[in-house]
């Protein structure tokens, strides 16, 4: 808990304070105010818009249905929109910010043990300690924060079904990244391995690749990432789905010690700044993961091995990178395209029209780039 900054407020005469948690590293709020069932919900929506956040005393079922209508007020149809894809998508980003800013703002107090001392409340103990770990002193967080982390323990205790494991369920822990999106997994299914002896899963977020690779008959696979969850839930999953005998998880930025005849990595798909840790899986800035993998694949690969690349052309349609751009990084790497598999999403977003980058992601094609050494 040292390492958590505090929130100050004042109750009853007194000052307060608590360890602040902020999954977003967003800073604690400055003005705090103590709300209750009393306040109306455009008063509400004044006092968040102007930067005071609200410390909820009352009902928390009142309180998820203030949340709810801060959401509908800050939900409102923006007045500016762009036909520009990548206007659109910087407009996209800064209004889900804004609203998030403003949801964020609706605060929940914890007892030391998670306990939320408010009338109604749910039990989200075990929820709380698989996501932030125990924990010894009262704390605060946004009740969205909260759903949010409900909600992933949810997903972890359901899992996602996965087609190219026969139907198995991969687990993701709060703030790994979900395989909920498989097409990519259909490319990795099919495309002919080089060799079984090794591979590297760069990146390896759940596992699901090393677990498909292992499957596909990879003797040995070592799997990298540098963040705690993804690491722990890699090794929990691997270990579920019967394959933690044939992959060595493994702490790493990118790529682990030596080389082998298979390297495949799934960076984040957009070069954008992350605004929480569920966002790294699909914002990468300035493609420093991209461009870092495709830098260092030719040192790692084994003589006539292969780095398989998933990645989607959605940035192209935006406007975020183009695909000379993603030519040149491979080629200055002393890198050569063998082939390249591709595979159209399937997804829900795909087919939606009110979505505001409906036409960015109704073209959008996610590849499997084969690549060697020259």
């Amino acid at each position: 808990m040292t390492d958590l900054p505090l929130i100050h407020w004042t109750e009853a005469g007194q000052d307060r304070s608590a360890a602040w948690r902020s999954e977003s590293g967003a800073a604690p709020p400055k003005k705090v105010m103590i709300a209750d069932d009393t306040l109306s919900a455009d008063k509400a929506y004044k006092l968040v818009c102007e930067g005071t956040a609200l410390l909820w005393r009352g009902d928390y079922h009142n309180a998820r249905q203030l949340l709810s209508a801060l959401a509908r007020r800050a939900g409102r149809k923006p007045a500016k929109t762009s036909a520009n894809p990548t206007e659109a998508f910087h407009f996209h980003r800064q209004t889900q910010a804004q609203r998030a800013r403003i949801l964020g703002m609706l605060l929940l107090p914890f007892d030391a043990d998670y306990t939320v001392p408010l009338r109604r409340a749910p039990d989200v103990r075990e929820a709380c300690r698989a996501a932030w770990g125990e924990s010894d002193a009262p704390s605060v967080a946004s009740l969205r924060e909260l759903l949010g982390l409900i909600g992933g323990h949810e997903w972890r205790k359901k899992g996602v079904e996965i087609a190219t494991l026969g139907g198995e369920r991969v687990h993701p822990h709060y703030g790994v990244y979900s395989p909920l999106r498989g097409e990519y997994l259909d490319l990795i299914a099919k495309a002919p391995l080089p060799a079984t002896s090794l591979a590297f899963d760069v990146g390896t977020g759940t596992g699901v690749i090393a677990a498909l690779l292992a499957r596909r008959g990879v003797a040995r696979v070592i799997a990298t990432d540098l963040n705690r969850r993804a690491l722990d839930c890699a090794r929990e999953n691997l270990a579920r789905l019967g394959v933690a005998d044939r992959v060595e998880v493994v702490e790493a930025d990118l790529f682990p010690e030596g080389r082998a005849p298979l390297i495949v990595c799934n960076p984040p798909w957009l070069p954008a700044k992350p605004t929480s840790p569920i966002e790294h899986a699909v914002y990468d800035p300035d493609s420093r993961m991209l461009k870092g993998f495709l830098a260092g694949l030719a040192a790692h690969l084994e003589p006539g091995g292969e780095g398989w690349l998933i990645l989607s052309d959605l940035a192209e349609h935006l406007g975020l990178r183009t695909r000379d751009a993603l030519l040149g990084w491979i080629d200055a790497a002393g890198l050569a395209v063998v082939d390249r598999l591709d595979i159209r999403p399937r997804h829900g977003k795909a087919q939606d029209e009110n979505d505001p980058l409906h036409a960015a992601r109704a073209a959008e094609v996610t590849s499997l780039w084969r690549l060697a050494a020259r």
